[in-house]
């Protein structure tokens, strides 16, 4: 619950409707998560990602020891869900996942995809009422990118933060007014918006790589890796090119699933029938774990570090 997501999506849920909250101490052990669902069968699932992923490779989902239709809502926040997390869960769930957006500066969710309606593959859907949302330029941020296009996700909604406290800088830079005088917030996340309405995240700002002149955004180079059948999890980042100074590479970490064999050729072949060339990760590690924040997102920036510790230590004496 320290979370805007578990505080006010799940809490506020809870009290409105007098429903039993069921608290699970550590999210990480999956074990103990397949136990408590088994054992109460719980009508309502707030997630994110990682966790669906890991429910859907569990071997007591898989073998159906444990039922997942006993969800009648399920959502997922934080980060992009992944297609084909998505796909396994709804297969096994008695609902299909509800995806939202939405920040700490914004009182939770912005979007939805509606419970009993169209569900777009990655898309965090429609905004709500009196959400008024719109995709502007990375490079002009007051101009407005037309339907389809990539660009900066900002929103004005009654229920903006007011600012960053006892930060003025980031305030300012966080919310801006336009020529009539409404507030909007620059989230720093990349989306676009197609001709229904749908919004679709790409990526962070922050985490957008440069290969070779082209934008690359790592969300849509990982959501292509975990359709991988050998690959449970991945992270993606921009790291300094080894070679060519003041360039990026982009380097892919994968944690293969149990028992599965994987190699860098057959990733780089799945790849090819998917991404365009210069999106192609031409530098993998395999590894155990990804490092995620506590709710679940990817720390792209300590697996940057990581990479730069072991440069470090690959250099002779």
């Amino acid at each position: 619950l320290f979370h805007v997501y578990g505080l006010v999506a799940l809490l506020t849920q809870t009290v409105n409707t007098g429903a039993e909250l069921i608290l699970v101490p550590n999210a990480r052990d999956i074990d103990d998560l397949i136990d408590i669902i088994h054992a109460h069968q719980p009508h309502v699932f707030l997630g994110v990602p990682a966790l669906y992923n890991a429910i859907n490779e569990h071997p007591r989902i898989k073998s159906g020891e444990v039922w997942l239709k006993c969800f009648l809502l399920s959502t997922s926040g934080s980060a992009p869900l992944p297609k084909q997390a998505k796909e396994d869960y709804d297969a096994q769930s008695g609902s299909a996942i509800v995806e939202a957006y939405g920040l700490s500066e914004t009182f939770v969710a912005v979007t939805a995809t509606p419970v009993h309606g169209e569900q777009p593959i990655r898309s965090t859907g429609i905004p709500y009422p009196d959400i008024d949302l719109k995709i502007v330029s990375l490079d002009e941020p007051d101009e407005t990118v037309p339907l389809g296009e990539v660009g900066e996700i900002v929103i004005a909604s009654p229920s903006l933060m007011v600012g960053y406290h006892g930060m003025p800088t980031e305030t300012a830079n966080a919310l801006r007014k336009d020529a009539d005088g409404r507030v909007w917030f620059y989230t720093g996340d990349i989306g676009r918006m197609d001709e229904r309405g749908y919004l679709f995240i790409v990526d962070r700002k922050k985490d957008m790589a440069l290969i070779g002149g082209y934008n690359v955004y790592p969300t849509t180079v990982e959501d292509v890796l975990k359709q991988h059948p050998a690959v449970f999890e991945v992270g993606v980042a921009g790291i300094p090119h080894p070679n060519k100074v003041g360039q990026e590479a982009l380097k892919a970490w994968i944690v293969p699933k149990q028992d599965a064999s994987v190699t860098e050729e057959d990733l780089i072949a799945h790849c090819e029938t998917l991404l365009a060339p210069y999106e192609i990760p031409r530098r993998f590690s395999f590894v155990s774990e990804i490092p995620k924040t506590a709710v679940g997102k990817t720390l792209r920036r300590e697996l940057v570090r990581l990479e730069m510790q072991e440069a470090t230590e690959r250099e002779p004496a």
